[in-house]
């Protein structure tokens, strides 16, 4: 069963940065596109960023220039580094494959605020 542990999330200023970590277990990693998604406050869940399994990536708008996400498959692990937080960035980030295709994890909070 695929289980996936987001991590890193917190409080952070605005112009903060913030580095966070998702760890899949089960066979997810192998050959699969791996996404990062949010979802703030009353919000429906959006797509963040794409990382293929060659390692090339894609961002929504507005994350471009400001996110990075990378992956180590042999770790099973991918990360997002978030820099030049904004308070529109709160919210509960979530990883999961692209197109998602199983459980969601439970995500990890990540607050900007002065």
């Amino acid at each position: 069963q695929v289980q996936l542990v987001e991590s890193g999330g917190g409080l952070v200023e605005p112009g903060g940065s913030l580095r966070l970590s998702c760890a899949a277990s089960g066979n997810i990693f192998s050959g699969n596109d791996m996404g990062w998604y949010r979802q703030a406050p009353g919000k429906a869940r959006e797509w963040v960023a794409t990382i293929s399994s060659s390692g090339n990536t894609i961002y929504a708008d507005f994350v471009k220039g400001r996110f990075t996400m990378s992956r180590d498959n042999a770790k099973n692990t991918v990360w997002l580094q978030m820099n030049s937080l904004t308070p529109e960035d709160t919210a509960v980030f979530y990883c999961n494959t692209v197109p998602v295709v199983g459980p969601w994890g439970q995500g990890t909070q990540v607050t900007v605020s002065s």
